[in-house]
Protein backbone atom coordinates (compact mmCIF):
# COMPACT_ATOMS: atom_id res chain seq x y z
CA UNK A 1 0.00 0.00 0.00
CA UNK A 2 3.40 2.07 -0.22
CA UNK A 3 3.01 2.87 3.35
CA UNK A 4 -0.81 4.77 2.96
CA UNK A 5 -3.92 2.97 4.41
CA UNK A 6 -6.64 1.83 2.01
CA UNK A 7 -9.98 4.41 2.13
CA UNK A 8 -11.70 0.64 3.67
CA UNK A 9 -9.33 0.26 6.25
CA UNK A 10 -9.40 3.74 7.29
CA UNK A 11 -12.99 3.81 7.25
CA UNK A 12 -13.17 0.65 9.58
CA UNK A 13 -10.81 2.01 12.23
CA UNK A 14 -12.67 5.50 12.12
CA UNK A 15 -15.87 3.45 12.64
CA UNK A 16 -14.12 1.16 15.58
CA UNK A 17 -12.69 4.01 16.91
CA UNK A 18 -15.78 6.18 16.84
CA UNK A 19 -17.91 3.32 18.49
CA UNK A 20 -15.38 1.86 21.33
CA UNK A 21 -17.22 3.58 24.15
CA UNK A 22 -20.24 2.64 26.30
CA UNK A 23 -21.99 4.39 29.12
CA UNK A 24 -22.18 1.08 30.97
CA UNK A 25 -22.17 1.76 34.92
CA UNK A 26 -19.18 -0.65 35.99
CA UNK A 27 -20.54 -3.76 37.87
CA UNK A 28 -19.82 -4.57 41.31
CA UNK A 29 -21.08 -8.24 42.03
CA UNK A 30 -23.63 -7.53 45.45
CA UNK A 31 -22.21 -8.72 48.75
CA UNK A 32 -22.90 -12.48 49.66
CA UNK A 33 -26.61 -11.95 51.37
CA UNK A 34 -25.92 -15.03 53.43
CA UNK A 35 -24.13 -16.37 56.01
CA UNK A 36 -20.33 -17.38 55.22
CA UNK A 37 -20.82 -20.52 56.48
CA UNK A 38 -23.70 -22.99 56.79
CA UNK A 39 -25.76 -23.56 59.54
CA UNK A 40 -24.50 -25.09 62.68
CA UNK A 41 -26.15 -27.28 65.50
CA UNK A 42 -27.17 -30.95 66.39
CA UNK A 43 -29.16 -31.84 63.12
CA UNK A 44 -26.04 -31.20 60.83
CA UNK A 45 -23.38 -33.66 62.23
CA UNK A 46 -21.68 -35.42 59.74
CA UNK A 47 -24.05 -38.60 59.15
CA UNK A 48 -21.54 -40.23 57.05
CA UNK A 49 -18.06 -40.14 55.78
CA UNK A 50 -17.79 -38.20 52.84
CA UNK A 51 -16.64 -41.22 50.07
CA UNK A 52 -16.07 -38.74 47.35
CA UNK A 53 -13.86 -35.22 46.81
CA UNK A 54 -15.50 -34.27 44.28
CA UNK A 55 -17.33 -31.05 44.33
CA UNK A 56 -21.38 -31.99 43.43
CA UNK A 57 -21.16 -29.20 40.26
CA UNK A 58 -18.28 -31.51 38.93
CA UNK A 59 -19.81 -34.86 38.90
CA UNK A 60 -21.34 -36.24 36.59
CA UNK A 61 -25.15 -37.59 36.67
CA UNK A 62 -23.50 -41.14 35.09
CA UNK A 63 -20.94 -41.47 38.19
CA UNK A 64 -23.38 -40.15 40.84
CA UNK A 65 -26.39 -42.29 39.90
CA UNK A 66 -25.33 -46.22 39.08
CA UNK A 67 -28.35 -47.78 38.60
CA UNK A 68 -28.38 -48.44 34.93
CA UNK A 69 -32.50 -48.66 34.81
CA UNK A 70 -32.35 -45.14 36.05
CA UNK A 71 -29.43 -44.03 33.78
CA UNK A 72 -31.41 -45.08 30.85
CA UNK A 73 -34.38 -43.05 31.96
CA UNK A 74 -32.22 -39.47 32.35
CA UNK A 75 -31.25 -40.27 29.01
CA UNK A 76 -34.39 -40.32 27.30
CA UNK A 77 -35.21 -37.73 29.22
CA UNK A 78 -32.58 -35.72 28.05
CA UNK A 79 -33.52 -36.13 24.54
CA UNK A 80 -36.98 -36.06 24.79
CA UNK A 81 -38.27 -34.06 27.58
CA UNK A 82 -40.13 -31.28 26.23
CA UNK A 83 -39.53 -28.62 28.57
CA UNK A 84 -35.53 -29.04 27.51
CA UNK A 85 -36.63 -28.64 23.76
CA UNK A 86 -37.89 -25.74 24.75
CA UNK A 87 -35.66 -23.99 26.47
CA UNK A 88 -33.01 -25.17 24.14
CA UNK A 89 -35.33 -23.17 21.33
CA UNK A 90 -35.50 -20.31 23.91
CA UNK A 91 -31.45 -20.17 23.65
CA UNK A 92 -31.97 -20.24 20.22
CA UNK A 93 -34.45 -17.37 19.70
CA UNK A 94 -32.11 -15.13 22.44
CA UNK A 95 -28.78 -16.09 19.98
CA UNK A 96 -30.34 -14.53 17.26
CA UNK A 97 -31.87 -11.55 18.85
CA UNK A 98 -28.39 -10.95 19.88
CA UNK A 99 -27.44 -11.36 16.08
CA UNK A 100 -30.14 -9.10 15.08
CA UNK A 101 -29.27 -6.49 17.78
CA UNK A 102 -24.95 -6.91 16.91
CA UNK A 103 -25.78 -6.43 13.22
CA UNK A 104 -27.04 -2.94 14.21
CA UNK A 105 -23.29 -1.95 14.81
CA UNK A 106 -22.39 -2.13 11.31
CA UNK A 107 -23.77 -0.68 8.10
CA UNK A 108 -26.79 -2.55 6.28
CA UNK A 109 -25.62 -2.43 2.44
CA UNK A 110 -27.37 -3.22 0.12
CA UNK A 111 -28.05 -2.75 -3.47
CA UNK A 112 -30.58 -0.91 -6.05
CA UNK A 113 -31.74 -1.25 -9.62
CA UNK A 114 -34.58 0.76 -11.12
CA UNK A 115 -35.90 1.75 -14.78
CA UNK A 116 -38.24 4.71 -15.02
CA UNK A 117 -40.37 5.14 -18.14
CA UNK A 118 -42.83 7.60 -18.21
CA UNK A 119 -44.66 9.62 -20.63
CA UNK A 120 -45.10 13.61 -19.90
CA UNK A 121 -48.01 15.61 -19.81
CA UNK A 122 -48.40 17.34 -23.56
CA UNK A 123 -49.61 20.62 -21.77
CA UNK A 124 -47.39 20.35 -18.22
CA UNK A 125 -44.54 18.03 -19.17
CA UNK A 126 -42.55 17.72 -16.52
CA UNK A 127 -39.04 19.40 -15.94
CA UNK A 128 -37.19 16.86 -13.10
CA UNK A 129 -36.02 14.93 -16.15
CA UNK A 130 -32.71 13.74 -14.62
CA UNK A 131 -30.23 15.04 -17.60
CA UNK A 132 -31.77 17.85 -18.77
CA UNK A 133 -30.24 21.15 -18.19
CA UNK A 134 -31.56 24.61 -16.44
CA UNK A 135 -34.20 25.44 -18.63
CA UNK A 136 -34.97 23.22 -20.78
CA UNK A 137 -38.48 21.92 -20.28
CA UNK A 138 -39.75 17.89 -20.53
CA UNK A 139 -42.35 19.90 -22.76
CA UNK A 140 -40.23 19.16 -25.70
CA UNK A 141 -41.01 15.70 -25.17
CA UNK A 142 -45.07 16.65 -26.08
CA UNK A 143 -44.50 14.64 -28.99
CA UNK A 144 -45.67 11.43 -27.49
CA UNK A 145 -42.15 9.96 -26.55
CA UNK A 146 -41.49 8.40 -23.56
CA UNK A 147 -38.98 9.33 -20.59
CA UNK A 148 -36.85 6.81 -20.25
CA UNK A 149 -34.33 6.59 -17.01
CA UNK A 150 -31.93 3.90 -15.47
CA UNK A 151 -30.14 3.96 -12.44
CA UNK A 152 -28.47 1.03 -10.34
CA UNK A 153 -26.16 1.78 -7.09
CA UNK A 154 -25.42 0.10 -3.87
CA UNK A 155 -24.86 2.00 -0.21
CA UNK A 156 -26.12 2.13 3.12
CA UNK A 157 -29.33 4.49 4.48
CA UNK A 158 -29.78 6.10 7.98
CA UNK A 159 -26.64 3.96 9.62
CA UNK A 160 -25.96 5.61 13.08
CA UNK A 161 -22.46 5.88 13.98
CA UNK A 162 -22.47 4.41 18.30
CA UNK A 163 -20.69 7.56 19.39
CA UNK A 164 -22.04 7.48 22.63
CA UNK A 165 -22.00 3.53 23.24
CA UNK A 166 -26.18 3.73 22.93
CA UNK A 167 -25.85 0.44 20.39
CA UNK A 168 -22.97 -1.55 21.68
CA UNK A 169 -24.73 -0.96 24.69
CA UNK A 170 -27.92 -2.84 23.66
CA UNK A 171 -25.64 -5.45 21.62
CA UNK A 172 -24.05 -6.51 25.25
CA UNK A 173 -27.84 -6.23 26.64
CA UNK A 174 -28.55 -9.23 23.98
CA UNK A 175 -25.20 -10.70 24.57
CA UNK A 176 -26.05 -11.61 27.91
CA UNK A 177 -29.45 -12.82 27.76
CA UNK A 178 -27.94 -15.56 25.74
CA UNK A 179 -25.69 -16.20 28.55
CA UNK A 180 -28.62 -15.88 31.42
CA UNK A 181 -30.79 -17.74 28.95
CA UNK A 182 -28.15 -20.89 28.55
CA UNK A 183 -28.04 -20.66 32.12
CA UNK A 184 -31.76 -21.13 32.78
CA UNK A 185 -31.39 -24.24 30.40
CA UNK A 186 -28.75 -25.90 32.54
CA UNK A 187 -30.67 -24.94 35.11
CA UNK A 188 -33.33 -26.76 33.75
CA UNK A 189 -31.79 -29.94 32.92
CA UNK A 190 -30.15 -30.32 36.36
CA UNK A 191 -34.12 -29.86 37.40
CA UNK A 192 -35.49 -32.79 34.74
CA UNK A 193 -32.72 -34.97 36.04
CA UNK A 194 -33.28 -34.54 39.73
CA UNK A 195 -37.28 -35.30 39.09
CA UNK A 196 -36.23 -38.20 37.19
CA UNK A 197 -33.96 -39.85 39.88
CA UNK A 198 -36.51 -38.25 42.43
CA UNK A 199 -39.53 -40.08 40.80
CA UNK A 200 -37.31 -43.21 39.99
CA UNK A 201 -36.91 -43.68 43.65
CA UNK A 202 -40.73 -43.14 45.01
CA UNK A 203 -41.48 -46.16 42.11
CA UNK A 204 -38.90 -48.63 43.65
CA UNK A 205 -40.14 -47.41 47.49
CA UNK A 206 -44.23 -48.06 46.53
CA UNK A 207 -42.94 -50.98 44.41
CA UNK A 208 -41.29 -52.37 47.99
CA UNK A 209 -44.11 -50.99 49.98
CA UNK A 210 -46.58 -53.05 47.89
CA UNK A 211 -44.50 -56.45 47.97
CA UNK A 212 -44.21 -55.99 52.02
CA UNK A 213 -48.30 -55.30 51.78
CA UNK A 214 -48.61 -58.52 49.59
CA UNK A 215 -46.51 -60.13 52.16
CA UNK A 216 -48.64 -59.31 55.11
CA UNK A 217 -52.04 -59.34 53.12
CA UNK A 218 -51.50 -63.12 52.35
CA UNK A 219 -50.28 -64.32 56.00
CA UNK A 220 -53.00 -62.35 57.22
CA UNK A 221 -55.57 -63.90 54.98
CA UNK A 222 -54.39 -67.70 56.03
CA UNK A 223 -54.22 -66.52 59.49
CA UNK A 224 -58.56 -65.59 58.64
CA UNK A 225 -58.61 -69.25 56.99
CA UNK A 226 -57.39 -70.69 60.14
CA UNK A 227 -59.29 -68.61 62.42
CA UNK A 228 -62.38 -69.51 60.45
CA UNK A 229 -61.90 -73.04 60.52
CA UNK A 230 -61.10 -73.22 64.44
CA UNK A 231 -64.31 -71.26 64.84
CA UNK A 232 -66.41 -73.90 62.90
CA UNK A 233 -64.49 -75.88 65.10
CA UNK A 234 -65.26 -74.45 68.42
CA UNK A 235 -61.59 -73.80 68.90
CA UNK A 236 -62.11 -69.72 68.05
CA UNK A 237 -64.58 -67.13 68.97
CA UNK A 238 -66.39 -64.72 67.11
CA UNK A 239 -64.10 -61.67 68.19
CA UNK A 240 -60.69 -62.87 67.04
CA UNK A 241 -62.05 -63.57 63.80
CA UNK A 242 -63.33 -60.06 63.38
CA UNK A 243 -60.02 -58.63 64.38
CA UNK A 244 -58.08 -60.57 61.73
CA UNK A 245 -60.69 -59.80 59.45
CA UNK A 246 -59.65 -56.20 60.32
CA UNK A 247 -56.05 -56.76 59.62
CA UNK A 248 -57.29 -58.41 56.06
CA UNK A 249 -59.25 -55.31 55.13
CA UNK A 250 -56.49 -53.03 56.26
CA UNK A 251 -53.85 -54.58 54.55
CA UNK A 252 -56.20 -55.14 50.99
CA UNK A 253 -56.44 -51.05 51.10
CA UNK A 254 -53.31 -50.77 51.21
CA UNK A 255 -52.51 -52.99 48.43
CA UNK A 256 -54.75 -50.85 46.54
CA UNK A 257 -53.26 -47.58 47.37
CA UNK A 258 -49.82 -48.84 46.55
CA UNK A 259 -50.74 -49.85 43.28
CA UNK A 260 -52.65 -46.75 42.58
CA UNK A 261 -49.04 -44.75 43.70
CA UNK A 262 -47.45 -47.34 41.55
CA UNK A 263 -49.22 -46.88 38.36
CA UNK A 264 -48.85 -42.76 39.10
CA UNK A 265 -45.12 -43.07 39.15
CA UNK A 266 -44.82 -44.78 35.90
CA UNK A 267 -47.15 -42.20 34.38
CA UNK A 268 -44.76 -39.46 36.40
CA UNK A 269 -42.19 -40.80 34.45
CA UNK A 270 -43.45 -41.24 31.41
CA UNK A 271 -44.22 -37.61 31.44
CA UNK A 272 -40.97 -36.55 32.38
CA UNK A 273 -38.95 -39.02 29.97
CA UNK A 274 -41.22 -37.41 27.09
CA UNK A 275 -42.17 -40.97 25.85
CA UNK A 276 -43.69 -43.85 26.77
CA UNK A 277 -41.47 -45.85 28.40
CA UNK A 278 -39.70 -48.46 26.49
CA UNK A 279 -40.23 -52.29 27.41
CA UNK A 280 -36.62 -53.17 26.93
CA UNK A 281 -35.35 -51.01 29.49
CA UNK A 282 -32.43 -52.84 32.17
CA UNK A 283 -33.89 -54.02 35.48
CA UNK A 284 -33.72 -51.88 38.46
CA UNK A 285 -31.12 -52.48 41.08
CA UNK A 286 -32.63 -52.78 44.30
CA UNK A 287 -34.35 -50.37 46.33
CA UNK A 288 -31.56 -48.35 48.00
CA UNK A 289 -28.33 -49.36 45.29
CA UNK A 290 -29.54 -46.33 43.17
CA UNK A 291 -26.21 -44.55 44.08
CA UNK A 292 -22.96 -45.79 45.91
CA UNK A 293 -22.70 -42.22 47.48
CA UNK A 294 -23.17 -41.42 50.86
CA UNK A 295 -22.29 -38.34 51.06
CA UNK A 296 -21.19 -34.77 49.31
CA UNK A 297 -18.66 -32.35 49.87
CA UNK A 298 -20.99 -28.75 50.67
CA UNK A 299 -18.19 -26.45 50.23
CA UNK A 300 -19.08 -22.64 51.21
CA UNK A 301 -21.82 -20.84 50.62
CA UNK A 302 -19.77 -18.80 48.22
CA UNK A 303 -19.35 -21.56 46.23
CA UNK A 304 -22.79 -21.25 44.77
CA UNK A 305 -22.59 -18.57 42.96
CA UNK A 306 -20.33 -20.48 40.12
CA UNK A 307 -22.02 -23.91 40.88
CA UNK A 308 -25.91 -23.08 40.71
CA UNK A 309 -26.91 -22.19 36.87
CA UNK A 310 -29.96 -20.33 38.68
CA UNK A 311 -28.01 -18.07 40.13
CA UNK A 312 -25.52 -17.68 37.49
CA UNK A 313 -28.73 -16.86 35.19
CA UNK A 314 -29.79 -14.29 37.65
CA UNK A 315 -26.63 -12.48 37.44
CA UNK A 316 -26.71 -12.66 33.80
CA UNK A 317 -30.25 -11.02 33.66
CA UNK A 318 -28.72 -8.48 36.22
CA UNK A 319 -25.70 -7.59 33.97
CA UNK A 320 -28.13 -6.93 30.90
CA UNK A 321 -30.05 -4.73 32.84
CA UNK A 322 -26.78 -2.71 33.69
CA UNK A 323 -26.30 -2.74 30.45
CA UNK A 324 -29.65 -1.46 29.10
CA UNK A 325 -28.97 1.82 31.21
CA UNK A 326 -25.61 2.03 29.13
CA UNK A 327 -27.98 2.85 26.27
CA UNK A 328 -30.24 5.02 28.54
CA UNK A 329 -27.38 7.36 29.62
CA UNK A 330 -26.67 7.53 25.36
CA UNK A 331 -29.97 8.81 24.87
CA UNK A 332 -28.82 12.35 26.32
CA UNK A 333 -26.24 12.56 24.07
CA UNK A 334 -26.53 13.79 19.96
CA UNK A 335 -26.94 10.86 17.38
CA UNK A 336 -25.10 11.06 14.28
CA UNK A 337 -26.73 8.74 11.65
CA UNK A 338 -25.39 8.16 7.42
CA UNK A 339 -26.81 7.33 4.45
CA UNK A 340 -24.50 6.91 1.41
CA UNK A 341 -24.98 5.51 -2.17
CA UNK A 342 -22.27 4.86 -4.93
CA UNK A 343 -23.69 3.88 -8.60
CA UNK A 344 -24.49 4.90 -11.98
CA UNK A 345 -27.72 6.13 -13.59
CA UNK A 346 -28.16 7.18 -17.54
CA UNK A 347 -30.73 8.80 -19.75
CA UNK A 348 -29.86 5.71 -22.04
CA UNK A 349 -28.99 2.07 -21.13
CA UNK A 350 -26.05 1.78 -23.24
CA UNK A 351 -24.65 4.44 -21.79
CA UNK A 352 -25.45 3.48 -17.48
CA UNK A 353 -22.01 1.48 -17.10
CA UNK A 354 -19.91 4.23 -18.32
CA UNK A 355 -17.48 5.87 -16.35
CA UNK A 356 -19.84 9.53 -17.05
CA UNK A 357 -23.05 8.01 -15.37
CA UNK A 358 -20.71 7.29 -12.22
CA UNK A 359 -22.75 9.42 -9.22
CA UNK A 360 -22.19 8.90 -5.55
CA UNK A 361 -24.07 10.74 -2.56
CA UNK A 362 -23.49 11.38 1.18
CA UNK A 363 -25.87 12.19 3.78
CA UNK A 364 -24.80 13.13 7.29
CA UNK A 365 -27.54 13.56 9.48
CA UNK A 366 -27.18 14.91 13.37
CA UNK A 367 -30.27 14.48 15.88
CA UNK A 368 -29.53 16.85 19.05
CA UNK A 369 -32.37 16.31 22.19
CA UNK A 370 -33.10 19.54 23.16
CA UNK A 371 -36.29 19.29 25.02
CA UNK A 372 -37.87 15.76 24.92
CA UNK A 373 -40.38 16.60 27.73
CA UNK A 374 -38.86 14.46 30.41
CA UNK A 375 -38.45 10.94 28.16
CA UNK A 376 -34.86 10.63 28.62
CA UNK A 377 -35.18 11.31 32.12
CA UNK A 378 -37.72 8.66 32.94
CA UNK A 379 -36.32 5.84 30.71
CA UNK A 380 -32.87 6.19 32.41
CA UNK A 381 -34.92 6.48 35.84
CA UNK A 382 -36.82 2.91 34.46
CA UNK A 383 -33.31 1.59 33.68
CA UNK A 384 -31.80 2.06 37.35
CA UNK A 385 -35.22 0.72 38.69
CA UNK A 386 -34.95 -2.30 36.62
CA UNK A 387 -31.17 -3.06 37.45
CA UNK A 388 -32.25 -2.49 41.06
CA UNK A 389 -35.05 -4.76 40.95
CA UNK A 390 -33.25 -7.74 39.37
CA UNK A 391 -30.59 -7.03 41.98
CA UNK A 392 -32.92 -7.85 44.79
CA UNK A 393 -34.07 -11.23 42.06
CA UNK A 394 -30.51 -12.36 42.09
CA UNK A 395 -30.55 -11.70 46.00
CA UNK A 396 -33.32 -14.15 46.34
CA UNK A 397 -31.99 -16.29 44.30
CA UNK A 398 -28.81 -16.91 46.24
CA UNK A 399 -30.92 -17.06 49.43
CA UNK A 400 -32.99 -19.54 47.99
CA UNK A 401 -30.37 -21.46 47.03
CA UNK A 402 -28.84 -21.16 50.35
CA UNK A 403 -31.95 -22.18 51.83
CA UNK A 404 -32.12 -25.29 49.88
CA UNK A 405 -28.74 -26.36 50.73
CA UNK A 406 -28.88 -25.89 54.35
CA UNK A 407 -32.70 -28.05 54.73
CA UNK A 408 -30.63 -30.62 52.38
CA UNK A 409 -27.58 -30.76 55.06
CA UNK A 410 -30.13 -30.54 57.87
CA UNK A 411 -32.07 -33.97 56.56
CA UNK A 412 -28.93 -35.51 55.51
CA UNK A 413 -27.51 -36.95 58.63
CA UNK A 414 -31.50 -37.19 60.58
CA UNK A 415 -32.75 -39.10 58.21
CA UNK A 416 -29.66 -41.42 58.15
CA UNK A 417 -29.95 -41.64 62.18
CA UNK A 418 -33.77 -41.73 61.77
CA UNK A 419 -33.30 -44.75 58.96
CA UNK A 420 -30.82 -46.94 61.68
CA UNK A 421 -33.68 -46.50 64.37
CA UNK A 422 -36.33 -47.91 62.13
CA UNK A 423 -33.85 -51.19 60.93
CA UNK A 424 -33.79 -51.53 64.45
CA UNK A 425 -37.38 -51.28 65.37
CA UNK A 426 -38.01 -53.83 62.20
CA UNK A 427 -35.64 -56.17 63.49
CA UNK A 428 -37.20 -55.40 67.01
CA UNK A 429 -41.17 -55.87 66.15
CA UNK A 430 -39.89 -59.19 63.73
CA UNK A 431 -39.00 -60.82 66.72
CA UNK A 432 -41.78 -59.57 68.78
CA UNK A 433 -44.47 -60.93 66.01
CA UNK A 434 -42.41 -64.29 66.18
CA UNK A 435 -42.95 -64.79 70.36
CA UNK A 436 -46.69 -63.84 69.99
CA UNK A 437 -47.44 -65.96 67.40
CA UNK A 438 -46.07 -68.53 69.44
CA UNK A 439 -47.47 -67.88 72.59
CA UNK A 440 -51.06 -67.31 70.75
CA UNK A 441 -50.63 -70.59 68.37
CA UNK A 442 -49.62 -72.75 71.85
CA UNK A 443 -52.51 -71.23 73.71
CA UNK A 444 -50.95 -69.35 76.37
CA UNK A 445 -52.18 -66.17 75.23
CA UNK A 446 -54.61 -64.62 72.78
CA UNK A 447 -55.08 -63.06 69.51
CA UNK A 448 -55.26 -59.62 70.33
CA UNK A 449 -51.50 -59.74 71.59
CA UNK A 450 -50.64 -61.35 68.59
CA UNK A 451 -52.86 -58.71 66.29
CA UNK A 452 -51.16 -55.88 67.59
CA UNK A 453 -47.17 -57.23 67.48
CA UNK A 454 -48.16 -58.15 63.52
CA UNK A 455 -49.82 -54.69 63.55
CA UNK A 456 -46.59 -53.01 64.97
CA UNK A 457 -44.62 -54.56 62.39
CA UNK A 458 -46.13 -53.73 59.49
CA UNK A 459 -46.02 -49.93 60.52
CA UNK A 460 -42.72 -50.63 61.29
CA UNK A 461 -41.20 -52.09 57.59
CA UNK A 462 -43.61 -49.34 56.22
CA UNK A 463 -41.82 -46.17 57.96
CA UNK A 464 -38.61 -47.91 57.04
CA UNK A 465 -39.48 -47.69 53.80
CA UNK A 466 -40.48 -44.47 53.01
CA UNK A 467 -37.72 -42.67 55.45
CA UNK A 468 -35.39 -44.58 53.44
CA UNK A 469 -37.28 -43.71 50.35
CA UNK A 470 -36.78 -39.91 51.62
CA UNK A 471 -33.00 -40.30 52.76
CA UNK A 472 -32.32 -41.37 49.18
CA UNK A 473 -34.50 -38.43 47.74
CA UNK A 474 -32.47 -35.82 49.85
CA UNK A 475 -29.50 -37.07 48.56
CA UNK A 476 -30.60 -36.72 45.61
CA UNK A 477 -32.04 -33.34 46.70
CA UNK A 478 -28.24 -31.94 48.02
CA UNK A 479 -26.81 -33.06 44.32
CA UNK A 480 -29.16 -31.13 42.81
CA UNK A 481 -28.68 -27.99 45.42
CA UNK A 482 -24.85 -27.88 45.42
CA UNK A 483 -25.26 -27.42 40.99
CA UNK A 484 -24.71 -31.25 40.19
CA UNK A 485 -26.07 -32.95 37.12
CA UNK A 486 -25.94 -30.96 34.35
CA UNK A 487 -22.77 -32.77 32.58
CA UNK A 488 -23.17 -36.67 32.10
CA UNK A 489 -20.15 -37.33 32.63
CA UNK A 490 -17.20 -36.10 35.74
CA UNK A 491 -15.68 -32.95 35.14
CA UNK A 492 -11.85 -32.37 35.91
CA UNK A 493 -11.58 -30.42 38.71
CA UNK A 494 -11.32 -26.50 37.73
CA UNK A 495 -12.77 -26.73 34.13
CA UNK A 496 -16.38 -27.01 35.29
CA UNK A 497 -16.73 -22.94 34.78
CA UNK A 498 -14.89 -22.91 31.45
CA UNK A 499 -16.96 -26.29 30.31
CA UNK A 500 -20.41 -24.15 31.62
CA UNK A 501 -18.91 -20.93 29.26
CA UNK A 502 -18.55 -23.30 26.48
CA UNK A 503 -22.07 -25.09 26.83
CA UNK A 504 -23.65 -21.83 27.01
Amino acid sequence: MNGFLSPRRAGLMVLAALSGCTMIPDYKRPALPVASTWPQGPAYHAGAPGQIGTAASDLGWREFFVDKRLQALIALAVRDNRDLRSAAYAVVQAQGQYQVQHASLFPQIGSTGQAVYQAPSSHAGFSFAPGLGAGRSGAAYGDGRVFKFYQAGIGFSSYEIDLFGRIRSLSREAADQVLSQAASERSLLISVISQVATTYVAWLADTEQLKVTDQTLASQKETLRLTQAGLDHGEANQLTLRQVETQVEQAAANHAQYQRQVAQDENQLALLVGAPLPANLPAPAPFGKQTVLADLPAGLPSDLLDRRPDIQSAEFTLLSANDDIGAARAAFFPRLTLTASDGVSSLQFRNLFTQGATTFGVNPQIQIPLLTWGQNEGTLQASKALRNQRMAAYEKAIQTAFHEVSDALAARATYLDQARQLDALVDSSTDAYRLARMRFDAGVDSYLNTLDAQRTLYGAQQSRISVHEARYQNLITVYRALGGGWTERSVPPGQAAAAATQKG
